[in-house]
């Protein structure tokens, strides 16, 4: 079976205007090179349909769909965090908002169906929308929204592990009392970058305590400390909750050029992630795989790398690091920006060895791996001290 690649340019239409950092641009460059390179060769891209109000009444209440609807006309008072500097309205904004949260449920719908067991969709990951209001560059979630469809159709345990800068809020907020769903947040720490959530002590509530974890790292850890702190935390867990699918959301904001943020992580690193999130699907969740975007502010020198090898690595066509970024490509972001710094190849050239956790060191991220580890093993029946859980 074929992974499935969601992808129409009518995606772009998710522009929140003006200098606003959440630029479409990304997606088209993103595509642009994953096509140069080769990776969507013979590869058919799906095209997908508005979500209805049905499928995002699962996440968010009629009322504040009501007023995406409005808001265009609605003048400045708009409420429902709309029409802020992170959230400002634009034309169209409810239609296209449903398409990318139907992106995300097509790719769900080809892994439920037996169509694919990996899909992705790098429109998606907008993991900050709440109920009832917008934020954080996010109208609708359509990650809960897929996670939500997934749950009534033959899924009854989801593992969703988010690796962009800022916590999963939006995500974790949906599924906080449901024990089917796993999410697992790797962050900048809270005390450093917004929301301000994501906490080691933020578990989860009443019979799903222990299914929210989160993993808050500090400012300008690199490619090592993120991919420590991952292995120490994130197999255990996966191994002993037994996922159905698991559900990633991709945002790379944590490169140590993105602009709104402070970890240090590189193209390598994010590579090297979504290389081990697919071992992780095949050995704890049945292959099955559902990959969305997120963040990502470094719209040229950074996201369009980063997300190339999220496809290839689907794809089962994995990038190499040193393959030399094609004259077409930088024709093509030379003539939008002459004077724009391009990258020369697939990496940077950064270290991602990384030490296991348990060899008595004492790195700053393992503040954060004892903390998480401590509030979260014990209610799996793991013992957070002992390196070989």
């Amino acid at each position: 079976m074929q992974p499935a690649v969601v992808w129409d340019p009518a995606l772009l239409g998710y522009d929140l205007g003006g200098d606003h950092p959440f630029n479409p641009v990304r997606l088209q460059l993103t595509i642009s090179l994953a096509t140069e390179l080769g990776v969507l060769d013979d590869v058919p891209l799906l095209v997908p349909e508005p979500a209805g109000d049905g499928e995002l009444l699962r996440i968010h209440s009629p009322e504040y769909l009501e007023a995406v609807r409005q808001a265009p006309m609605a003048g400045w008072d708009v409420g429902h965090g709309l029409g802020t500097a992170d959230n400002p309205v634009f034309s169209g904004m409810h239609d296209a908002t449903a398409l990318v949260v139907g992106s995300s449920l097509l790719a769900a719908q080809k892994i439920a169906t037996g169509e694919a067991r990996r899909a992705v969709n790098i429109a998606g990951g907008l993991h900050h929308a709440m109920r009832d209001h917008a934020a954080g560059f996010c109208v609708y979630n359509d990650c809960a929204v897929a996670i939500s469809w997934l749950l009534d159709h033959g899924f009854d345990r989801i593992a969703y592990v988010d690796t962009d800068v800022h916590h999963g809020d939006g995500v974790q907020a949906a599924f906080y009392d449901d024990p089917r769903v796993l999410t697992i947040s790797l962050h900048q720490h809270p005390f450093t970058l917004w929301p301000g959530t994501g906490y080691s002590g933020e578990a989860g509530a009443g019979e799903a305590e222990g299914s929210a974890v989160n993993i808050p790292l500090p400012p300008h850890t690199r490619d090592p400390g993120w991919l420590r702190a991952f292995h120490a935390i994130v197999p255990s867990l996966l191994a002993e909750f037994r996922p159905q699918i698991l559900v990633t959301q991709c945002g790379v904001d944590s490169h140590e050029e993105d602009p709104l943020a402070d970890l240090s992580l590189s193209v390598d690193g994010h590579r090297t992630i979504y290389t081990t999130l697919r071992g992780l699907a095949e050995q704890y969740a049945g292959g099955k795989w559902l990959a969305v975007g997120g963040g990502g502010y470094q719209l040229i020198r950074v996201v369009p790398r980063s997300w190339t090898h999220l496809l290839a690595t689907v794809l089962d066509r994995d990038v190499k690091p040193e393959t030399p970024i094609p004259p077409g490509w930088a024709d093509l972001v030379r003539k939008a920006a002459p004077n724009a710094e391009l990258p020369t190849a697939m990496t940077d050239g950064a270290e991602t060895a990384h030490q296991a956790w348990g060899d008595g060191a004492d790195d700053p991220v393992d503040i954060a791996i004892r903390d998480t580890r401590r509030a979260i093993f014990p209610l799996h029946g793991l013992d957070p001290d002992d390196p070989r859980d």
